[in-house]
């Protein structure tokens, strides 16, 4: 006879982003009799840097019921349509990795091919004429909903916002919905004795947690799923060495409000800008071995928009993933499962993925043997795959000026990257692979945007006459430029969402 599922007891070790986006989405969805309890210890600091989000985070928020603006107003955030790359390609250069489409195809195909030939041709713009997202972004402008032109595509967008306080925002929405936070330091894992699984954690006051399906949220340390199950960590650093971060904010000084993240190429490493209402968020992901602590903090300091609120704040980091994300009956979330440095954002979509599998294969009573491995299977195509795109700015370069950027130049890749870079050389073909987080219009911005050229493009493309291609080309860019023409100044969006923001 089948049965349905047994009410459950989840525990979760760790708040932060990712205990507490766990902790409000599983109460929220949940059925009737299962519990959420979350154990953290206020003396246990988190590391509250990924500030930076891509378009998906909405659907999240959308799935709690948040209200926008109540949202950004909580967490001083702030609009992002994309994210610029300076001097990644070559000293002096730019290029956006802008949300949403890129031009509109025609019959079969895709925009891009007949903007490959249109550019062979002369008579393609620049790819960033065609986005909708970063012609607004260059422009300063900004507007909610469907576009006016019917012929263009929604212009996604994300967000900048204070980690930290989205935590506590979360935190409270989650207490207001039944979970219980118990405060306390775990000091010991007591497993059971036949199954293996993490029957309970004990807390420094000698207090017993004990639970049936246990989220490990407790950052790199990894209590739960290194700590008491040794999983294993299979290391990425060959690929993506930089292994140390500094963190400052700082003023917004006289820089304008951008909505926009920036990613700027430094010697060893590359530095993040992320603007919020009250501040800067600052950051230089470096490699140890190419830089000293001292050097990369001088070199920080010296790249602000203004003058610093903090002492630049260290992380030590190394890239990679758990050998399984799901071991026994403990699911890792958030940099407990993995690290992937924050070049294209993905941190937070990284919890919020993986809260949306778990809802997806949650358990019926002791987790299935097949559940668990399928979720690993999804778990891992997401995160390398993600690793390849991340692999994508470094190799993909023209830089040679430094130790660092000739090394990764000359560096092997993943057969899966290497295959993706050959099909666009042939002839500028992009493939999606299943569920795979990046769009080919994404690809096609890194691609274009760090040089990578196709020796041919595809031949359905050279069915329009030459004028046609030119008609064609020009009325995509029309379409852009007409939008964004319509569009609120981004600075005056702020200003009327919490008034007084720098602006």
């Amino acid at each position: 006879m089948n049965r349905g599922p047994t009410p459950m007891r989840l525990v979760i070790i760790g708040g932060g982003t990712a205990g507490w986006m766990a902790a409000a989405c599983l109460r929220r969805f949940l059925p009737s009799g299962w519990s959420v309890r979350l154990v953290e210890s206020e003396a246990i600091g988190t590391v509250g840097v990924g500030e930076a989000t891509i378009p998906q985070i909405q659907l999240f928020n959308q799935a709690l019921g948040i209200d926008e603006d109540e949202f950004l107003t909580a967490t001083q955030g702030t609009i992002k349509l994309g994210i610029e790359f300076a001097d990644w390609t070559r000293v002096g250069h730019r290029y956006m990795h802008a949300f949403g489409a890129v031009g509109r195809g025609l019959g079969l195909l895709p925009f891009h091919p007949y903007w490959l030939r249109g550019r062979a041709a002369g008579s393609a713009q620049d790819l960033e004429h065609y986005a909708l997202n970063e012609a607004a972004a260059r422009a300063g402008r900004f507007r909610r909903g469907a576009p006016r032109s019917e012929n263009l595509a929604a212009m996604p967008y994300a967000f900048h916002f204070d980690a930290a306080f989205y935590a506590a925002f979360l935190r409270r929405m989650a207490e207001r919905g039944g979970v219980e936070r118990i405060e306390g330091k775990v000091v010991d894992v007591v497993r059971d004795a036949a199954s293996g699984d993490v029957a309970s954690v004990t807390l420094a006051d000698q207090r017993s947690v004990d639970g049936d399906l246990f989220l490990d949220c407790s950052g790199f340390r990894g209590l739960l799923i290194e700590g008491a199950l040794a999983t294993g960590y299979e290391d990425w650093s060959h690929w993506l060495p930089c292994n140390r971060a500094l963190a400052v904010p700082c003023d917004h000084g006289d820089a304008p409000q951008l909505a926009y993240t920036r990613a700027t190429a430094r010697d060893a490493g590359w530095q993040w800008r992320i603007p919020l209402q009250h501040r800067i968020g600052n950051g230089y992901v470096y490699a140890a071995d190419y830089v000293s602590d001292e050097d990369a903090a001088a070199t920080l300091l010296a790249n602000l928009d203004g003058t610093p609120q903090a002492e630049p704040r260290k992380l030590a980091f190394t890239t990679g993933k758990r050998r399984k994300m799901w071991n026994h009956n403990v699911v890792a979330l958030g940099l407990a499962s993995g690290f992937l440095e924050p070049l294209e954002s993905t941190s937070i979509h990284l919890i919020q993925s993986a809260i949306s599998r778990l809802l997806a294969m949650l358990p019926a009573g002791r987790p299935d043997a097949a559940v668990v491995a399928e979720y690993n299977r999804q778990s891992d195509f997401e995160m390398e795959r993600i690793r390849d795109f991340i692999i994508l700015h470094y190799k993909a370069t023209e830089r040679r000026d430094t130790p660092f950027w000739r090394d990764r130049a000359a560096m092997d890749i993943p057969d899966t990257l290497a295959a993706k870079i050959d099909l666009f050389r042939a002839q500028g073909l992009i493939f999606r692979e299943h569920e795979e987080l990046f769009t080919e219009a994404g690809w096609l911005q890194i691609f274009a945007g760090q040089g990578i050229e196709p020796r041919a493009w595809h031949p359905l493309a050279d069915s329009l006459s030459a004028r046609d291609l030119s008609d064609f080309l020009a009325m995509n860019a029309a379409l852009v430029t007409r939008e964004v023409a319509q569009m609120e100044r981004y600075d005056a969006f702020l200003a009327r969402l919490s008034p007084g923001v720098n602006a």
